[in-house]
């Protein structure tokens, strides 16, 4: 058992990066069509 748990800790840790990676870049790319969008009005305003 601690055998696995050995093999657990760096595979759970490579599956949370990752998962952290992908959801930055997700929020990140909403974020920026936001900002984008918010442009975009302020443009058509002037």
């Amino acid at each position: 058992m601690l055998d696995l748990g050995k093999y657990a800790v760096p595979i759970l840790l490579s599956y949370g990066m990752t998962f952290i990676l992908i959801f930055g870049l997700t929020i990140l790319s909403l974020w920026q069509s936001k900002i984008a969008s918010r442009r975009l009005k302020n443009l058509k305003k002037n």
